[in-house]
C-alpha cells in the first residue's frame, strides 16, 4: 500500500483533508519476433473490469529510497524480472478514496528493459504478470492514466 502523508487542502469544504500518497514503477518493453510488448500485472478487486485490473508495476518506497531505487526494486518484486532503467518517463497523479479518506496519488514512472529473471518468479502483489502485445495491452489496461504514460514512454523507446 502506498505511504501516506496528510494536508490540508484549502478548496476543501469545512476542513476537509487529503492524504498524498506516492509510488514509484515501470513501463517494462521489449522486443519479440517485430511485436513491442509490455509486461503488465494483472489483480482480482473490486474496481476496473469484472473485478479484474491490468496494470504497470509500482510500489511505495521504503525508507531512504530514491525514485529510481524504489522503481527497480518494486518491479523486480513484482513481475519477477531483473530490470535496469533506461530513461525517466515521468508522474501521474490521481484522486482516489480509501477508507473514507481523499487520497492524492503521485506515481513516478520509468521507462525499463528486462536484463534478466522470469515472470514465474513474480510475488504475490499479482495474480498473474504476462508479456502482452502493445496493441492488445491498450485494450487490457484498466486505467487511462496508465495508457497515457505508455504512450509518453513509447518514442524514448524509439516504438510511435
Amino acid at each position: 500500500m502506498a505511504r501516506l502523508t496528510e494536508q490540508t487542502r484549502p478548496d476543501q469544504p469545512r476542513g476537509g483533508r487529503t492524504v498524498r500518497a506516492t509510488s514509484c514503477g515501470g513501463i517494462v518493453l521489449r522486443d519479440q519476433a517485430g511485436t513491442t510488448e509490455i509486461c503488465l500485472g494483472r489483480r482480482q478487486r473490486s474496481l476496473g473490469r469484472n473485478g479484474t485490473t491490468w496494470t504497470l508495476p509500482k510500489g511505495t518506497p521504503s525508507d531512504g529510497e530514491s525514485t529510481d531505487q524504489t522503481a527497480l526494486r518494486e518491479v523486480a518484486e513484482e513481475t519477477g524480472l531483473e530490470v535496469r532503467i533506461v530513461a525517466p518517463v515521468g508522474p501521474i497523479d490521481y484522486y482516489f478514496t480509501q477508507d473514507g479518506q481523499r487520497v492524492h496519488k503521485t506515481v513516478h514512472y520509468f521507462l525499463m528493459e528486462a536484463v534478466g529473471g522470469s515472470i514465474d518468479a513474480h510475488d504475490h502483489e499479482f495474480d498473474e504478470v504476462r508479456w502482452i502485445a502493445l496493441d492488445e495491452a491498450r485494450r487490457l489496461m484498466t486505467f487511462e492514466t496508465e495508457r497515457q504514460i505508455v504512450e509518453e514512454a513509447l518514442p524514448m523507446a524509439g516504438h510511435d
